[in-house]
């Protein structure tokens, strides 16, 4: 459908994609992964026809139709919801004037024998054709069933847009695209403004509606439940994988290896092979042999091991200025929209030094509660800062803000003030932004790396409550740890809104849920508020039914109690708890691999030892005539060969253990 042919992306002299070619093929489903800044999105926008490449060129059929659903995109303020998504069918609705106009044509006039009379007649029948074919008559029922599928409820259908957070009107840029049903879909980060439920619904219609898909997400489950093919993005070159993306990191683990042992044997062999000509160079009784041993090492195919980018993210957040004990104080606060009431009585305290997470489903007020901290907006009830408190805010779309027109540098350089000015270069190699990436344009950046620009603003000034609403949306699963790393050494107060249940686990020591028009309290981690509430992850959270959320596009009770794959898999990785006797069991068997990587280990020095003799022999004029000794020189490395396969699936299972 799509061919990709030697695409080569450049920005002023630093090359991002460099001779990549591959074919998307009808019902593919294909997922994009790499690094942050890899190349990824551009390569979308390629695909999509909004960037030209530096060389190179996409084909595709005349009558391929392609939709695109960027990370960022301006979104419209004008009309309903349903107003809004049926803009989708404005083609076919521009089709059915042109067929009313025609019509009224073939009415008027008499010439029924005419060239353009005949004309008429067969554009007329074509429309007519193409109409009955698109289904437009029930185009009502589709834009309602989508709608109602990405989480809105049928009395937000007459509501207009602007009355909708970022992240929902987001949501009506997907029911776009999804309603124009084209033949092929690309999707950059399409679950980062998606609840659990809405995630669910679009795995089901891209598994079974969408022709072909190309999609960039950060979410594993997603890509391992939508994706039966992974291309990896990685230092300007890809890697194709025909499986998901699972089954793709056990596959890029498992090449690399066997890339590493053939290169290290080859290396091996080389060296030997210089060694023999070097020593032998110059005895005329040997040149025979040396001039064999040149040719040989000529004809070798040099392998090559994938490189691998080691840049990473390295983030510490300042010493926060000391505050009063109590940053944040609540009493019965309050707020509502018209008739509609977000959240009543909220009464909370956070301590000096706390990390705290608010949970909860889309619309249940946890933007809105930080709003009302950053006193951005309007509430009631009484709601005090304590002393000091100095905020760092990260908003949702803080990445949005930032001037396109300006370098990274630039960016960074008209916000500093003072003695940070000359610490900006440290700040952004920091954020891999050192060198020639500190010139970029913001314009040319992806939603990964403006995250990370935008989050180099919290270093600019000690700030002692962070506040970071959504933080991970656009980040790479390394950054994502290291961004966490860095919240968790930072001694001051963050409040953290997000619906990752990894990134939070270890992180927080308070939970705020958010349901039902209330904000209710839990002492403890993340697993500590689950085991409370009897749920093993936040996605069962996200799918219960509130007292806020009746009508909405729930799950029947039935339908709950029986977890999905996606469920089953965060089961899995949330684990549970050992009795005595297991975990001795466990720790047995550990033991035993433990030993068994020790043994094997000695037996593989001893019998390369002997191999290296071996050779030395086998390198004699004798040795190499001596077959009982090239029999021995043979079973000896299969044994060796045998025993390290042994050592590294005694390592892989112990790895198992540690994890």
């Amino acid at each position: 459908m799509v061919s990709i042919e030697n695409i080569t992306v450049e920005f002023g002299g630093f090359t991002l994609l460099d001779r990549i070619s591959f074919v998307l093929n009808k019902n593919e489903r294909v997922a994009l992964v790499g690094k942050n800044g890899a190349g990824k999105s551009t390569l979308l926008k390629i695909m999509a026809g909004l960037q030209q490449p530096t060389h190179g060129n996409v084909s595709y059929p005349k009558e391929l139709s392609v939709g695109y659903l960027p990370q960022q995109m301006k979104l419209s303020n004008h009309g309903t919801v349903k107003e809004e998504a049926s803009r989708a069918f404005e083609h076919l609705q521009k089709m059915e004037r042109e067929l009313e106009e025609l019509h009224r044509e073939m009415a008027e006039r008499t010439d029924y024998e005419s060239e353009a009379y005949h004309r008429i007649i067969e554009r007329a029948t074509d429309l007519q054709e193409l109409l009955q074919m698109s289904g437009i008559h029930n185009f009502e029922a589709e834009v309602e069933k989508t709608l109602l599928g990405l989480g809105f409820l049928r009395s937000d259908f007459d509501r207009p847009t602007r009355e909708f957070s970022g992240g929902w009107r987001m949501r009506i840029e997907l029911a776009k695209i999804l309603l124009q049903a084209p033949d092929v879909l690309l999707l950059d980060e399409p679950t980062n403004h998606l609840d659990i439920e809405s995630i669910q619904w679009l795995e089901n219609f891209l598994a079974t509606h969408a022709n072909a898909v190309m999609l960039v997400s950060h979410d594993r489950a997603f890509l391992d439940t939508v994706t039966n093919r992974t291309i990896e993005v990685l230092l300007g070159n890809i890697h194709d994988y025909k499986v998901n993306y699972t089954r793709y990191v056990e596959l890029r683990k498992e090449r690399r290896e066997q890339q590493l042992r053939a290169y290290e044997n080859q290396q091996k062999q080389i060296k030997d092979t210089e060694d023999f000509i070097e020593r032998f160079r110059y005895k005329a009784t040997k040149s025979n042999q040396v001039q064999s041993r040149i040719k040989q090492l000529e004809k070798i195919d040099r392998i090559e091991v994938d490189e691998v980018d080691n840049s990473r993210l390295n983030l510490k957040f300042p010493p926060a200025p000391r505050s009063g004990s109590y940053p944040v104080i609540m009493e019965d606060v309050e707020k509502r929209y018209g008739d509609h009431l977000v959240f009543d009585k909220v009464t909370l305290t956070i301590g000096r030094g706390e990390k705290i997470a608010f949970v909860g489903k889309n619309g249940e007020g946890k933007s809105t509660l930080v709003k009302c901290i950053m006193q951005e907006i309007e509430h009631g009830g009484r709601l005090t800062l304590g002393h000091n408190v100095k905020i760092g805010y990260f908003a949702q779309n803080q990445a949005q803000l930032l001037d396109e027109n300006l370098s990274v540098f630039e960016t960074i350089d008209e916000v500093a003030v003072g003695d940070i000015r000359t610490k900006i270069r440290d700040i952004l190699g920091a954020f891999m932004f050192g060198g020639e990436a500190s010139e970029k344009k913001v314009k040319v950046l992806s939603g990964g790396e403006r995250s990370r620009l935008a989050m180099i603003r919290l270093l600019l000034e000690p700030v002692n409550l962070l506040i970071l609403d959504e933080p991970t949306n656009h980040l790479d699963l390394a950054s994502k740890d290291v961004l966490k790393k860095a919240i968790r050494e930072f001694d001051g107060t963050a409040i953290i809104v997000s619906h990752d249940r990894d990134f939070l686990d270890g992180l927080v020591n308070k939970v705020y849920e958010f349901g039902g028009g209330r904000v209710t309290e839990h002492i403890g981690g993340i697993y500590d508020y689950l085991a409370t509430k009897k749920l093993d992850n936040l996605q069962q959270l996200e799918l219960s039914k509130s007292p806020a959320t009746t009508g909405r596009n729930t799950s029947s009770p039935e339908k709950e109690e029986k977890p999905n794959k996606r469920e089953e898999v965060a089961n899995e990785a949330a684990g549970q708890k050992l009795s005595y006797q297991e975990q001795k069991e466990l720790n047995r068997r550990q033991r035993r691999l433990e030993k068994q990587i020790e043994e094997a280990e000695s037996e593989i020095e001893t019998l390369e030892a002997t191999l290296a003799a071996m050779e030395e022999e086998l390198a004699t004029p004798e040795g190499a005539t001596n077959t009982t000794m090239i029999q021995n020189y043979l079973e000896i490395k299969k044994k060796l060969d045998r025993i390290m396969n042994n050592w590294e699936r005694f390592t892989l299972e112990l790895e198992e253990f540690t994890r």
